[in-house]
């Protein structure tokens, strides 16, 4: 394997001025990404706070006993108990076989920042994952894109219940997903390591009862020796943990509106679209009432909490009085679970995505208003993987990849197609079609005056000739192509490998696409090779 590092721009204009700290978003965060010394001066501001580490390492251990662990991941526990220990830590939805490759680059981001600040900081710095469980939106996390043919196809797994149940409470039919599982390894293709990777798959899908639970099997059984923790956000012993926080969104729930409010109008005042649908009644929290989850709004006049749609009410004395018997029932949204996050762990650094980026720039006033600071957002690595063949389509093409993974190859497919086709043919149909219409033109005027039964079988003539030539051009277009068929299908690959769909790779392919080729030594191999944070796009040549 090779990395090299190129200059791509993020995927929104607010995240590309961030990883270069240009004003004025600089100035909606509370530390400077590019300063020399930005974790040592982290590092001193998490000192100077009190964390429950070890009732955060006691429920991490019960959490993860159920999952593949290692002597890394056990000695991790032992160095999140110490009193100068720090995380780096981010987070994702729990998708169908870990879903896309984004979530494989920010869990390797966690792990190799975190090993890199320990020997640069001389202090524990632990790698955890924090598995976003509570979301509901199973149709984010229900699919997977394979390769089918010259497309890419998106395989969806068939279990809906309706419900809008968290994703760790989603249990689902082994038999179904076993049969999901073979439709994916079908359309992966038979490999060397097919065998070999679909058991284990196929084990952790018979292991697990959740959907929460299979990606953690997964995720686990990929990292564990590298020291990586996880933990789920709807862990019910993490919720106890959680019940002082909880209390506190609750007390202050339009206080942490308008803040965020607040801060979302002067990002607007400088240009920048709002990332965080918020109103003025939000209470930035849900509530489980009969398995389905129930995001909540505050009445300030009435002093109680509302769901509209349901006529659903509750005074603060009653929901505090829930929150003290049943904390499982409560769950964060976008706007608290950061603030969450960031009370329970002492985050040396968040690994962020550009849209999370975008996000935590509207939260710094409600930061503020829990006495805390942001920690420094480290953007995720930008990872594209470039099969060798891939790699000789792109030279003998003469593509540039940099451009390729900023403007894919359509433009460069269709000047191919046009230098290879012989325009004189369609000139000359075309000029034929004018002729004919120039002369049925005389003739439609002719038997206006004389034949009026004949129009109709005239213009029907017509309507076959120039039918007839449509026809001619499709078939020399059609030609063209099956001739220079091997030339259209390098660009084809290209796209699909690099610019799927017209997106980034790491938005559409999965790990198991690799894995399945190159088996499970494919990860140690990327995680023995060295990267930077320095916000560049790397690519890994395989």
């Amino acid at each position: 394997m090779e990395i090299e590092s190129i200059v791509i721009p993020a995927t929104n204009d607010f995240a590309s001025l961030y990883m270069e700290q240009k004003e004025p978003v600089k100035g909606f965060f509370h530390y400077d990404i590019t300063e020399n010394g930005v974790y040592e001066k982290r590092y001193k501001d998490l000192m100077k706070r009190e964390f429950n580490r070890k009732g955060l390492a006691t429920c991490i251990k019960n959490y993860m006993e159920r999952f593949p662990m290692s002597n890394a991941t056990k000695k991790s526990l032992e160095k999140l108990q110490n009193d100068n220990s720090t995380v780096v830590i981010g987070g994702q939805q729990a998708g169908l076989l870990t879903g896309p490759l984004y979530t494989i680059h920010k869990v390797i981001s966690i792990i190799k920042l975190a090993e890199q600040q320990e020997k640069k900081l001389g202090t524990p710095v632990i790698p955890v994952f924090w598995i976003a469980g509570e979301d509901h939106d199973f149709l984010e996390i229900n699919h997977v894109y394979t390769e089918a043919g010259h497309m890419m196809k998106k395989v969806n797994y068939p279990e809906q219940n309706g419900l809008k149940q968290m994703a760790s409470d989603i249990v689902y039919n082994k038999e179904e997903m076993q049969k999901w599982l073979e439709t994916i390894f079908m359309h992966l293709g038979e490999r060397k390591y097919t065998k070999e990777v679909f058991s284990s798959v196929l084990e952790a899908s018979n292991r697990s009862e959740t959907i929460t639970d299979f990606f953690t099997m997964i995720i686990m059984s990929l990292f564990k020796d590298y020291g990586l923790l996880v933990i789920d956000a709807a862990d019910s012993q993490l919720r106890e943990l959680e019940k002082p926080f909880f209390s506190k969104v609750i007390d202050q729930a339009s206080e942490i509106t308008e803040k965020v409010i607040d801060q979302q109008e002067l990002i607007q005042h400088y240009g920048f679209n709002r990332m965080l649908e918020i109103q003025p009644q939000s209470a930035n929290l849900f509530l489980y009432e009969e398995k389905d989850r129930l995001l909540l709004d505050y009445d300030a006049d009435l002093d109680r909490f509302k769901v509209e749609k349901i006529n659903w009410q509750m005074d603060r004395q009653e929901l505090s009085a829930k929150l003290k018997e049943t904390p499982e029932l409560f769950s964060n949204n976008v706007v608290t679970r950061p603030l969450m996050q960031e009370s329970l762990f002492p985050s040396l650094a968040f690994i962020a995505g550009p849209g999370e980026i975008a996000y935590w720039g509207e939260l710094k006033q409600a930061f503020e208003l829990w006495d805390m600071k942001m920690p420094p957002l480290v953007p995720r690595i930008n990872i594209t993987f470039i099969e060798s063949n891939i790699e000789r389509d792109l030279a003998g093409l003469q593509l540039s990849i940099e451009n390729v993974l900023k403007n894919g190859v359509e433009k460069h497919q269709i000047d191919y197609l046009d230098s290879v086709t012989d325009h004189h043919i369609e000139t000359v149909l075309d000029e034929i079609n004018q002729y004919l219409e120039e002369r049925y033109q005389s003739i439609f005027e002719r038997l206006h005056h004389t034949e009026r039964g004949l129009l109709p079988i005239a213009e029907k003539n017509l309507a076959f000739h120039t039918k007839q030539i449509e026809f001619l051009k499709k078939k020399a277009d059609w030609f063209v192509k099956e001739r220079y068929k091997s030339e259209l299908e390098k660009y084809e690959r290209i796209e699909r490998c690099l610019r799927p769909n017209g997106s980034p790779q790491e938005r559409v392919w999965n790990i198991f696409y690799y894995l399945n080729d190159r088996g499970y030594q494919f990860i140690h191999q990327l995680m023995s090779l060295s990267y930077e944070f320095d916000g560049k796009h790397k690519m890994i040549k395989i």
